[in-house]
């Protein structure tokens, strides 16, 4: 049985399930919030808030966020715009089927977010995540342009049914395996305990030092390690670290 010093937030599974509906963007938050650097850096913020922008920037971000919200409740702002982001414009000149900008018609339940920059858009429904950037001046029922960074085209979706999802697929279920081992990881627990929790004490009461258990416990931990230490720039579609203060910690298992 796994210590019980150890499994104040990571052991029961349930606590994840949020994880499986989370697009690339919403999981690099889920890693970077739990570096510890990076919550010093929060609560550094709150001491000398004038210091927020440039560290904000040495985490890909435009500004901080509370590390304390999760990706349901968090809206980090990622610098510059990731390309999932569609761009919304004013259309000047709108050919005869125009498609018109009609806020209350985006499916899910919608936020507005200005982060200094750009006001973004971010509505939400089981299985999907709508990401906007809205340029100035535009207004519900104004004909729109839609493109994302790179100069594709889109559309703006409107009355989208979400996706199905009976089963989660596995790359989702690999994510809430890794940041489950990851939390336990912080919270000091042994990669039996983490075995045991992740997979239940039946499947970790065979455990062997070379078995395939073990190994794959280890190999989560050390992922959810490298992803919360500069990996998550990959999600992000951020530039890879600068050289200094952070490479070191990107490069440890």
């Amino acid at each position: 049985m796994a210590d019980p010093h150890h499994l104040a937030h990571w052991y029961p599974t349930a606590a994840y399930l949020y994880v499986l509906g989370l697009d690339a963007l919403a999981l690099a938050w889920e890693y970077l919030r739990r570096h510890p650097d990076y919550r010093l850096e929060w609560l550094h913020r709150h001491r000398w808030p004038r210091a927020a922008p440039p560290a904000a920037h040495r985490w890909g971000l435009r500004l901080l966020e509370d590390p304390a919200l999760d990706a349901r409740d968090a809206h980090p702002a990622w610098f510059p715009g990731h390309a999932a982001v569609v761009q919304l414009y004013p259309d000047a000149d709108p050919p005869v089927d125009v498609e018109l900008f009609a806020f209350w018609r985006i499916p899910g339940h919608k936020q507005l977010v200005h982060d200094g920059k750009v006001l973004a858009l971010i509505a939400r429904s089981p299985g999907r995540c709508l990401r906007f950037a809205l340029a100035p001046g535009l207004e519900d029922g104004m004909a729109v342009a839609c493109a994302h960074r790179g100069g594709t085209t889109a559309r703006l979706a409107t009355d989208a049914a979400p996706m199905a999802r009976p089963r989660p697929p596995p790359a989702a279920m690999m994510e809430l395996h890794t940041l489950q081992a990851l939390d336990a990881t912080l919270a000091g627990a042994s990669l039996r305990e983490i075995a045991e929790g992740l997979f239940g004490e039946d499947a970790a009461a065979d455990w062997y030092s070379d078995g395939g258990l073990r190994s794959k416990v280890r190999r989560l931990a050390r992922r959810g390690d490298a992803l919360m230490r500069g990996g998550y720039h990959r999600l992000a579609q951020l530039a890879p670290l600068e050289k200094g203060r952070f490479e070191g910690d990107a490069k440890r298992p």
